[in-house]
């Protein structure tokens, strides 16, 4: 398993992965299709990021037997790393 500075290196590797766990963060009850429109991603590039995101436990699906509408939550691990992305100045 790796270190969170490892896995903070593995998330700021790919922009999708930052993107993802900011509106993940900042919006609790948004739909995979309203982060891909926020973000100017495809719903594809989203649901990959959202399926890395959810295998590095960085990230929590509350409604895993729903095929649409799922809603998702950083974990404590998720928000060690985006808090500590976040106070490099990555975010506002």
């Amino acid at each position: 398993m790796m270190e969170l500075d490892e896995l903070t290196k593995w998330v700021l590797s790919v922009d999708r992965r930052i993107l993802v766990m900011k509106e993940i963060h900042e919006n609790e009850l948004i739909k995979t299709a309203k982060i891909a429109e926020k973000t100017g991603r495809s719903l594809q590039n989203i649901s990959h990021a959202l399926k890395e995101l959810e295998g590095h436990g960085l990230i929590e699906c509350l409604t895993p037997e729903k095929h649409t509408w799922k809603r998702y939550i950083l974990t404590e691990k998720g928000i060690q790393i985006f808090e500590k992305i976040k106070k490099k100045h990555l975010f506002n």
